[in-house]
C-alpha cells in the first residue's frame, strides 16, 4: 500500500478545526492566508470558522504529492510578500470534482466548475475562492523542475481553465480519480513510478495547452501511450472482441509494439485484460447492491467480457481460489450474520 496520511477535522475540538486545516494546507503547498466562507445551505448562526469540516488524504508519490480532499468553502490568498519570503517552486493543480471556484492573478481571472483543472504556482501571488457549498478536489503538488517544458511555456498555463473531460486532461483526471479511489493495489516501490506518470501527463497537458510539443523522452512517450491503452481497455472490458489486434488498431500501433509496451511492465496484454475483467466481476459479486445480488452470475460474467459461463467460472476460480457462486454465497452469509438475520 502507498504511504498515506489522513486529516479529519472531526477528530479535533470544534474551535481548533479550521486553523489545523489551514496549517496543513500551508505545509502541503506554500504559506498562505486562509479564511472560511459561510455555508449557504447551512447557516450555523455563528462564526463561519466554527465547526469547520475538512477531510484530506496525502498520498506520497516520490517528489509528487496527490491529495484528495473535501472541505467547506474557503478563500486562499498568497501575497507577493509571501512569495518573496518562501517559494518551494512548485506547481499546484486541482481537479475540481464537486462545487465551483474562481481565481485571480492581478487582472487575470478564471472561473472553474466540476471536471476542470485549476493551475497555480507557488512563485506567483494569487487569490482563490470556492463557491458557497463544500467542494471536493484532487490536488497535485509537483516541483517545477519535473515539468519538462521551458519555464516560460509552463508559466503560460497558469490561470488557464484546463478541461478534465477530454484529451490529455481526461487521461490525467481518470488516473487521479482511480488512484484516489483505491491505493491498496500499489506498494511503496510503485510510488516514484506513479509520480513519474503524473509528471509526464502534466508535461503533456501543459505542452498541449501552450501550443508546443512537450519535450518528453522516448520512455515518457511510452508510459503515456501505455496509460492511454490501459484506459481504453478498462472502458471496453465488456466487449468480448477486445483483442490485442483491436486494441492496437484503436491506437494506430502494431500488435508487436503493443505487446512490447506491456512486456516492459512484466505483463501481457491478455493477462491485463483478463485481470481487469475478473476484478470488476469480483466487485459486482461482492457488492451490497440488491440489484447486483439478484443478477445471475453468468450475466455478470458476460457483462465483463466472459460470454461463456464455464470459461468465466474456471478463470474466476483460478484467480480467487473459489468459484463465483461460492464467493457470492459466502458474502451473502456474512452479510446476514452481520445484520443479525441469522445466529453466529
Amino acid at each position: 500500500m502507498l504511504h498515506e496520511s489522513v486529516f479529519r477535522s472531526v477528530d479535533l475540538p470544534v474551535d481548533a478545526r479550521f486553523e489545523a486545516w489551514a496549517e496543513l494546507l500551508r505545509q502541503t503547498h506554500a504559506p498562505m492566508d486562509l479564511a472560511p466562507i459561510p455555508l449557504s445551505t447551512a447557516d450555523r448562526g455563528h462564526h463561519p470558522g466554527a465547526d469547520y469540516h475538512a477531510h484530506q488524504r496525502l498520498i506520497a508519490l516520490g517528489d509528487v504529492t496527490i491529495w484528495p480532499a473535501t472541505f467547506d468553502p474557503i478563500v486562499f490568498r498568497r501575497t507577493p510578500r509571501m512569495v518573496r519570503q518562501s517559494d518551494p517552486e512548485t506547481f499546484h493543480l486541482s481537479l475540481l470534482l464537486q462545487g465551483e471556484g474562481a481565481a485571480s492573478w492581478g487582472r487575470q481571472q478564471t472561473a472553474y466548475e466540476a471536471q476542470d483543472f485549476h493551475v497555480n504556482c507557488s512563485s506567483m501571488a494569487y487569490d482563490i475562492l470556492t463557491g458557497t457549498e463544500p467542494v471536493t478536489t484532487v490536488g497535485i503538488e509537483i516541483p517545477r523542475s519535473l515539468v519538462a517544458l521551458p519555464a516560460r511555456r509552463a508559466d503560460q498555463v497558469i490561470g488557464s481553465r484546463l478541461s478534465g473531460r477530454e484529451g490529455v486532461g481526461a487521461l490525467l483526471a481518470q488516473f487521479l480519480m482511480r488512484l484516489a479511489e483505491d491505493t491498496t493495489p500499489y506498494g511503496p516501490a510503485d510510488a516514484p513510478r506513479l509520480g513519474t506518470v503524473v509528471a509526464d501527463l502534466i508535461t503533456a497537458l501543459f505542452g498541449h495547452v501552450s501550443d508546443t510539443e512537450p519535450r518528453l523522452t522516448p520512455e515518457a512517450h511510452r508510459r503515456t501511450l501505455l496509460l492511454k491503452v490501459k484506459v481504453f481497455i478498462r472502458r471496453h472490458l465488456g466487449d468480448p472482441d477486445l483483442t490485442p489486434a483491436a486494441i492496437a488498431a484503436a491506437h494506430h500501433i502494431s500488435r508487436s509494439y503493443l505487446h512490447r509496451l506491456f512486456q516492459a511492465e512484466g505483463l501481457t496484454v491478455a493477462s491485463y485484460v483478463r485481470d481487469q475483467r475478473l476484478r470488476n466481476a469480483y466487485r459486482d459479486l461482492t457488492a451490497p447492491d440488491p440489484v447486483l445480488r439478484a443478477t445471475p452470475i453468468h450475466a455478470i460474467g458476460a457483462r465483463w467480457g466472459f460470454p461463456r459461463a464455464a470459461e468465466f467460472s474456471r478463470a474466476f476460480r483460478t484467480a480467487y481460489g473459489v468459484p463465483p457462486s461460492e464467493l457470492r454465497n459466502r458474502v451473502a452469509a456474512e452479510g446476514a450474520v452481520s445484520s443479525g438475520l441469522v445466529a453466529k
